[in-house]
């Protein structure tokens, strides 16, 4: 199940997101929900159409329910599903 404590290591498809800080200032404040993810971009379908991201250097606010989360792309620049096992060995390593 997913929450705001695990949500790195889950599917982020189909999430409400919004930029919260970009490398590229044009990207900042694209808000709508994910609808595709590759190792190194996400695509949010906002209300302008499809808008694809850079995960490096963005900060990515995804809300579950009444909650949010800030992510860092650089913590998820990975593919999706590479990126569960990747994030549980970075945690047992702490």
């Amino acid at each position: 199940m997913r929450t705001l404590k695990n949500l790195e290591m889950h599917e982020l498809i189909g999430l409400s997101c919004e930029v919260v800080e970009s490398t590229n200032p044009l990207q900042v404040g694209i808000a709508g929900n994910v609808v595709d993810e590759t190792k190194n971009t996400i695509v949010i379908e906002s209300e302008n159409g499809y808008k694809m991201i850079q995960k490096k250097g963005a900060v990515f606010r995804f809300r579950i329910g009444d909650g949010y989360r800030d992510v860092f792309g650089d913590r998820i620049a990975y593919r999706p599903h590479e990126r569960t096992k990747k994030v549980m060995w970075r945690r047992r390593k702490w």
